[in-house]
C-alpha cells in the first residue's frame, strides 16, 4: 500500500468502531484499504490503503469519525520515520506559556496573556509584539526566571517523543520563540540535541526590558530547520516539525511531516497534519512507531 492513516487517541478511547468508520469511508471513495497494524492497543492503530491522496483519505476518516476524540493523519508509507525533529516549546513541549508565566510576577499575566494569544492567532507582528511584552518586564529581578522554572511542566509524551527519536538517530531541536533560559533547561530536561530561542537582556539583577536582536522569530524557526537539514544531508522530506502558534506555520508547511498540536485556529486549519486529543506520542505513532518501541516518558 502506498499511504497509510494513522488513528490515534488516548488510551484505551481507540474502538474498533473508529477504525472500522474510517475503512469504510476509504472503501467508499474507491480506495483500496490493508490490514490494519496495532500499533498500541486502543490506542493507535495504522490503516495502510492505496488509490487515494492523503488529503482526500484524511477528509473522508475525519468525516467518519465524527466528534470522536480521535486524531487521523494520512501521509505516503514512504519514508515516515524523520531524521530531524524541530519543536516549538511553549504549549508544545511544555504546557504552559513561559512568559505570560513569568509576566505573573510583574503583576502583568493578564495584559500579557492577551498580547500572547493575539500574536500565536497571527493578529500580530510576532517580533513587535515580543519585544513590547519584555518591555513591560523591565527591572524585574532574576528570582522570576527561576520562580517560573520551577512551576513549568511538561506536556505529556514530550520525553517519550524526543528519547525514541533520539535513540534512532534523529537531531532534536528546540525552536522558540521564548527565550534561552527555558530552552535550555527543557533541552536538558527531554534530551533535545541542540535549543534555539530569543536571549533575555539583564544587568546582573534584574531584566532590562529588552532581548538581543534579531528576534527569533517565524522566519528564523524556518531558518533553523532547513539549516540544521543541509547540516545533516537531509532532505525537508526528511523532517518533522510540531508547533501551535502562527510563529510556527513556516516551519510546519515547509517540513515532511509538519503537526500542529493542540493548535491555534489558524494553525491548526493551514497545517496538514494536527494533534488535538493525543499526547505528543501521537508524533511517535505517526512515524509508525509501536509502543514496545518507544521510550518511557
Amino acid at each position: 500500500m502506498s499511504h497509510v492513516l494513522t488513528l490515534v487517541a488516548s488510551p484505551g478511547a481507540l474502538l474498533a468502531e473508529h477504525l472500522a468508520g474510517a475503512r469504510r469511508a476509504l472503501q467508499a471513495l474507491g480506495g483500496d484499504a490493508g490490514a490494519p497494524d496495532t500499533l498500541a492497543e486502543a490506542e493507535a492503530t495504522d490503516l495502510p490503503f492505496s488509490g487515494l491522496d492523503p488529503d482526500q483519505a484524511l477528509a473522508a476518516a475525519r468525516a467518519a469519525l465524527g466528534p470522536a476524540p480521535v486524531d487521523a493523519i494520512a501521509q505516503p508509507a514512504e519514508g515516515r520515520r524523520k531524521a530531524l525533529l524541530i519543536a516549538d516549546m511553549d504549549s508544545t513541549i511544555v504546557t504552559s506559556e513561559t512568559l505570560d508565566e513569568l509576566a505573573a510576577y510583574a503583576g502583568l499575566k493578564e495584559r500579557v496573556a492577551e498580547i500572547t494569544r493575539r500574536s500565536m492567532n497571527g493578529e500580530l507582528d510576532f517580533a513587535a509584539a515580543l519585544r513590547e511584552r519584555v518591555a513591560m518586564l523591565k527591572g524585574l529581578s532574576l528570582d522570576a526566571l527561576a520562580a517560573t522554572w520551577s512551576q513549568t511542566s511538561l506536556m505529556p509524551g514530550a520525553r517519550a517523543l524526543v528519547r525514541t527519536m533520539s535513540a534512532n538517530g534523529a537531531h532534536c531541536a528546540l525552536a522558540s520563540g521564548g527565550f534561552t533560559y527555558f530552552t535550555g533547561r527543557v533541552a536538558a530536561l527531554c534530551g533535545f540535541a541542540s535549543h534555539h530561542a530569543n536571549v533575555l537582556v539583564d544587568n546582573g539583577r534584574a531584566l532590562s526590558g529588552k532581548v538581543t536582536e534579531p528576534v527569533f522569530d517565524r522566519e528564523a524557526k524556518l531558518a533553523t530547520l532547513t539549516r540544521l537539514a543541509a547540516e545533516k544531508g537531509l532532505p525537508l522530506s526528511a523532517t518533522l516539525a510540531v508547533g501551535d502558534g502562527a510563529n510556527d506555520l513556516a516551519m510546519i508547511g515547509a517540513a515532511g511531516l509538519g503537526v500542529a498540536y493542540r493548535a491555534k485556529p489558524i494553525v491548526a486549519s493551514a497545517a496538514r497534519a494536527r494533534v488535538d486529543h493525543a499526547d505528543l506520542r501521537a508524533l511517535l505513532y505517526a512515524q509508525g512507531y509501536h509502543a514496545a518501541e518507544i521510550a518511557a516518558d
